[in-house]
């Protein structure tokens, strides 16, 4: 489970076992979890975060796409 990015509170990860799957992104906090399809930007899962928290959590996954996608197909090549 690389950790691609950490802001603030929010670890952001990938499962190596992901690999057959479209580019996403997991994000934990405490005992929150969320998934995050990455092109198009789009909630996949929640796991405990409010509605309020997941739009922040969604703002920075925009603000990192880029990156986030680099790094997905860096750690799946």
């Amino acid at each position: 489970m690389p950790t691609v990015l950490r802001i603030g509170p929010y670890r952001f990860f990938f499962f190596a076992g992901d690999r057959g799957e479209p580019p996403h992104v997991h994000i934990e906090r405490d005992d929150n979890e969320a998934k995050f399809w990455l092109n198009p930007i789009r909630l996949a899962e929640n796991l405990g975060f409010s509605r309020k928290e997941i739009k922040q959590v969604e703002k920075i996954v925009e603000e990192h796409q880029a990156e986030l996608l680099r790094r997905w197909h860096e750690f799946f090549s």
